[in-house]
């Protein structure tokens, strides 16, 4: 049994930001932003909008191109660190909802920024069961709703922007689908990316300053060196269990963090730039959304063909770490 994609789609805010913009707001600098991360530009949500209208505006577009309808979805599995509630219910229910899938499971995985991958191997292992025969695996974020303004080392890096794949299950696929994944956690540099919130550590009093919004901290030195070494370790270890070699592979596809950090990694490797696929420029860092989105612009500008190998990898909080092999 193989687990294909049969369609994908994306949500791409319309209101672009740039970092010219950025600097009339924030102490900054188009030179300093491009220089330390690759970026030019990113994309926020529009006002009132949440993570599950730009998920299931995705999820949409995915399930047309597969040319399925809402239906005949069995399972929403949707990663994400910008939930439209902290807690619960899930996203994954809401965009069930939205879209009118009354007849899938739904859930959300929470590995920041791999959470795309992670949402891939768990539902490509939930369709093993006999009664699943199609998933939506969906990455939607709201970055700018959790971003510190005040702080200009990380509230630059971050974007909006959701993407959807429809991954179904198929007999005969002539070697084509999801090959190999391999996932890692690192829980012990927790600390190094987190979302800021008051502590709950008593019963009958709450600590901390409650009223006042979650916002994302970052030890920007130590995310840099984890996320360099959770690159070269996940190509080394998805070479060794898939038996291809780097030649094998038409594109890789890293999470779009940092333009600095692939960069590094694919020198430790001797990739060539035209084998990895980087939109950073455009969308900044969209967290769990990064890797669908580039993947679903390269299917539409025609970029993956049938049969091409293509290796994604993610890396970010938790921390979390991993990749997936795709036979297009």
């Amino acid at each position: 049994m193989a687990i294909v994609i049969t369609g994908t789609g994306s949500s791409i805010p319309s209101n672009r930001v740039t970092n010219a913009d950025l600097a009339s707001r924030v102490e900054t600098t188009d030179e300093w932003i491009r220089s330390h991360t690759g970026i030019g530009a990113r994309r926020f949500a529009a006002d009132g909008a949440v993570t599950s209208d730009l998920g299931a505006e995705a999820a949409l577009a995915a399930i047309s191109k597969a040319g399925k309808t809402p239906a005949d979805i069995d399972l929403i599995v949707v990663a994400t660190a910008t939930p439209d509630y902290f807690g619960f219910p899930s996203t994954a229910c809401i965009i069930q909802d939205k879209i009118g899938a009354v007849n899938a499971a739904a859930l959300d995985v929470n590995a920041g920024c791999t959470g795309f991958i992670y949402g891939l191997d768990v539902a490509g292992s939930m369709l093993a069961s006999p009664s699943r025969k199609t998933a939506l695996v969906i990455g939607a974020e709201t970055l700018s709703r959790i971003a510190d303004w005040n702080d200009r080392a990380t509230c630059v890096l971050f974007g909006d922007g959701a993407a959807a794949f429809v991954l179904e299950k198929a007999d005969d696929a002539d070697g084509r689908g999801l090959l190999n994944s391999w996932l890692r956690a690192k829980g012990s540099g927790h600390k190094s990316l987190y979302l800021s919130q008051p502590e709950r550590t008593k019963t009958f009093e709450r600590v901390g300053d409650c009223g006042k919004s979650p916002a994302i901290i970052m030890d920007g030195k130590a995310v840099y060196m984890f996320a360099v070494k959770a690159i070269t370790d996940t190509i080394e270890a998805l070479l060794a269990e898939s038996g291809f070699g780097l030649e094998d592979f038409k594109w890789i596809v890293p999470h779009q963090a940092n333009a600095r950090i692939v960069q590094a990694a694919a020198k430790r490797f001797g990739i060539a730039d035209d084998h990895i696929y980087m939109n950073i420029e455009e969308y900044a860092n969209t967290s769990a959304a990064s890797i669908p989105i580039a993947l679903d612009e390269m299917s539409r500008k025609g970029l993956l063909k049938k049969g091409d190998l293509v290796m994604a990898m993610g890396f970010g909080a938790g921390l979390t770490y991993g990749g997936v092999i795709i036979r297009w």
